[in-house]
């Protein structure tokens, strides 16, 4: 490929059937952006607690070469999210907004053992194996999955912790439950000895 050719850069659709089959293959660039509702995407579907109007992700998505010293230019793709989702608190369990703002840069790799020699010191970048039908869709649902909070919270003091958390019902008579030392179990038996 001549260093010098400019490479046609395509519109990618914002519409959810246009994003499951891309041709990241081809030696041109991409460019698109568009919101996803948490109906477009399954897999976040499944965790949210509730879905409001207005849930959803906006996404900008990029690709390019960069000449690479002593080898074929390398394939880049640049990716932000940014949007909110309703996930369950883990301290009150009532519904919870999650605001989420992402940027990813992906070099895109031919093959799995391309991916496998990419360099691992490098964090600011990841390999990702592109095809002639890429599903960035998918891309996007992933990238969301993986920066939701493992254990969402509303924010310091918007909530208390909710009372069967910490056992609060079992309390509620007033009586605890004492369990006999069984130390003092083996010490009777000892001295019946």
């Amino acid at each position: 490929m001549n260093r010098n050719q400019v490479l046609p850069q395509v519109e990618l659709s914002s519409d959810v059937g246009g994003l499951r089959k891309v041709d990241l293959c081809a030696h041109q660039a991409y460019k698109g952006y568009g919101f996803l509702g948490i109906r477009d995407l399954p897999r976040v579907a499944e965790g949210a607690s509730i879905v409001e109007a207005g849930d959803g992700f906006h996404w900008k998505l990029e690709t390019y070469f960069e000449d690479s010293p002593g080898s074929e230019p390398r394939q880049f793709m640049n990716l932000e999210l940014k949007g909110q989702i309703h996930l369950v608190c883990q301290r009150c369990l009532r519904d919870c907004p999650v605001e989420l703002s992402e940027v990813r840069r992906f070099a895109l790799v031919g093959s799995e053992d391309e991916a496998d020699a990419f360099p691992m010191e490098d964090d600011q970048q990841e390999p990702l194996v592109v095809s002639q039908h890429f599903d960035v869709l998918e891309t996007i649902e992933d990238e969301i999955l993986l920066s939701l909070p493992l254990i969402p919270k509303h924010p310091e003091g918007v909530c208390e912790a909710h009372a069967s958390t910490f056992g609060a019902d079992a309390g509620a008579s007033g009586v605890l439950e004492t369990r006999e030392n069984p130390f003092n179990i083996l010490k009777s038996i000892k001295k019946n000895s």
